[in-house]
């Protein structure tokens, strides 16, 4: 009787053996991933990560599974975090991380609030204030603004501009990267 039960729960272990290779294969058959789908799965690790922020802005290029960051985080440990976040998605062989830190600054901080406040507190851009990830990141440098991320419309982008010009402090004029979001 252990002998029969044995060889059933053998049979069991080489079906699922088999059915784990076999799965395997069909996703070799599919051919491996693309640089897209790297860059796609990098980006997805990045946005879910809690404390990346509209203060940070991470640019991603993948080629040949190699991956570059590149832009700006506000804390170090972001950097240290996002470049472990990289090399953790499948597929990913090499990751080169020239992400800057942002210098800390108290002057940098509150203008960083009045911009967002300016922007996300005006009523023609409720729609993006009420989002969980906000579109529209803010990065400050030394008194400098410049916008980035995605937007509907040109018109949202230029209400963008406007309001985080129109905030103060700023030492120049607001350079805006945003871009428009394909649909």
């Amino acid at each position: 009787m252990k002998s029969r039960n044995m060889g059933r729960l053998l049979m069991a272990a080489g079906l699922l053996f088999g059915a784990g290779v076999a799965g395997a294969a069909d996703k070799k058959a599919a051919g491996p991933e693309t640089d897209a789908d790297l860059a796609n799965g990098v980006r997805h690790e990045i946005a879910m990560y809690a404390n990346y922020s509209i203060w940070d802005d991470v640019g991603i290029q993948v080629t040949n599974g190699a991956v570059h960051l590149s832009g700006v985080v506000l804390d170090p440990a972001k950097k240290v975090v996002i470049d472990r976040l990289a090399q953790h998605v499948a597929g990913i062989t090499q990751v080169q991380n020239d992400i800057r830190v942002l210098p800390a600054s108290s002057e940098d901080d509150r203008l960083r609030l009045q911009v967002a406040r300016a922007i996300y507190g005006d009523p023609s851009m409720h729609m993006y204030a009420v989002l969980p990830w906000k579109p529209i990141h803010i990065l400050v440098e030394n008194g400098h603004v410049t916008l980035a991320g995605v937007v509907n419309n040109q018109l949202d982008k230029q209400i963008a501009g406007i309001r985080a010009s129109g905030a103060g402090m700023s030492f120049g004029p607001v350079v805006n990267k945003i871009g428009r979001a394909h649909v």
